[in-house]
């Protein structure tokens, strides 16, 4: 801090002095944003670049560092992602699609992406998200993938195999749960809401504040359970603290789930191809020609290897084409489909391989 500051009073005069030159500033970005709107709606370019905004990131990240400041990379994604929301959104508003309802985890990735500006569109199915971006209803489609628990999403991987939509970004969100209630005291309670599962991944917190003999009442998400909630001062619900903030439902206590490294994978499907940044992920769908002959996944695999290309994941599928057990391969590597090796790889098994997209790499 370069001026010490005596009182209160002073700290408050020097922020309102501070957040005023911020402002202006930010009025100078929007300004030069909105040129750039301009200059992609007279080419079609698109407007969301996930790598233009990692980069930026790491940039300010870096500075920080060098002037010694307090913000770390968290604190300065947090805010710049949210500058960034609303500076497309000047540039070019865009209807946004999820798997709803809303105060989901899956609403909760789109706006820590898409910031809370945007126009989002909830639906009851993650195949009615690829139907609304197919048919050119939305640009942008988030669903999840996976999930560090319970594994893939296979609704998702069978989707992605007949859909034209790529995946353009992914989002490693950490799911944390939340205890919400109107009521005054623990006591009150005599209702708690909230999914099935909800119930079940936080099984130790209620029966620590000794809670497990309350009447517990599963509902078909955990916002209809905040819902339910807001609306009964004797009862609670266990849900995601964007649907406790959604429907103006105290939380009580934050995190409360049995198992705290629990990450879904969500991923930003849309209609363009991603320029590379150094740091991408590739997903692929594999059909093998040869699938029956044995070793045919090694020897596809090593062309892989061979090429220096390190993957991360594997994921077989049934194929549902045709009779018997035949299995299709989700594969995701790092790199970028125009990288020269994995281009030369893709192009000796152009027959076999549909690209599903390539996109920066997420924070895990």
């Amino acid at each position: 801090m370069s001026k010490r500051y005596k009182t209160l009073q002073e700290c408050r005069e020097a922020i309102d002095s501070i957040d005023t030159e911020v402002l202006t500033l930010l009025n100078k970005r929007m300004e030069v944003v909105h040129r750039v709107g301009e200059i992609k709606n007279q080419s079609g370019g698109a407007i969301y670049r996930p790598e233009r905004e990692k980069a930026i990131i790491e940039r300010l990240t870096k500075l920080s560092k060098e002037q010694d400041g307090l913000l770390n990379r968290s604190a300065i994604e947090a805010i710049f992602l949210e500058i960034f929301a609303v500076a497309r959104n000047l540039e070019r508003a865009e209807k946004v699609a999820y798997l709803g309802p809303e105060g989901t985890f899956t609403h909760q990735a789109a706006e820590s992406r898409f910031g809370a500006m945007s126009d989002y569109v909830s639906l009851n199915s993650i195949e009615a998200v690829f139907k609304e971006l197919e048919a050119k209803r939305v640009k942008f489609g988030v669903v999840p993938i996976e999930n560090s628990r319970d594994g893939v999403v296979g609704e998702t991987l069978d989707l992605l195999a007949r859909s034209d939509v790529k995946i353009v970004a992914e989002i490693f969100m950490p799911i944390h749960i939340s205890f919400a209630t109107k009521a005054s005291s623990l006591k009150e309670i005599t209702k708690i809401y909230s999914k099935d599962k909800g119930f079940g991944e936080c099984r130790e917190f209620l029966r620590e504040y000794g809670l497990n003999n309350i009447e517990q009442i599963p509902v078909e998400s955990t916002a209809k359970a905040a819902i339910l909630a807001s609306k009964d001062p004797q009862a609670a619900a266990i849900c995601s603290h964007i649907a406790a903030k959604l429907y103006d439902l105290p939380v009580l206590y934050e995190n409360i789930e049995d198992v705290h490294n629990n990450i879904t994978r969500f991923v930003i499907l849309s209609d363009f191809k991603n320029a590379p940044s150094k740091e991408d992920k590739t997903s692929i769908l594999v059909k093998l020609k040869d699938a029956t002959q044995a070793g045919s996944l090694v020897h596809f695999l090593r062309d892989f290897e061979q090429a220096n290309i390190n993957l991360s994941k594997i994921e077989s599928r049934p194929s549902r084409d045709k009779d018997g057990f035949g299995y299709w391969f989700f594969i995701d590597f790092y790199g970028h489909i125009d990288d020269e090796n994995i281009k030369t790889v893709l192009q000796k098994h152009k027959d076999e391989i549909t690209w599903l997209g390539s996109y920066v790499k997420g924070e895990e």
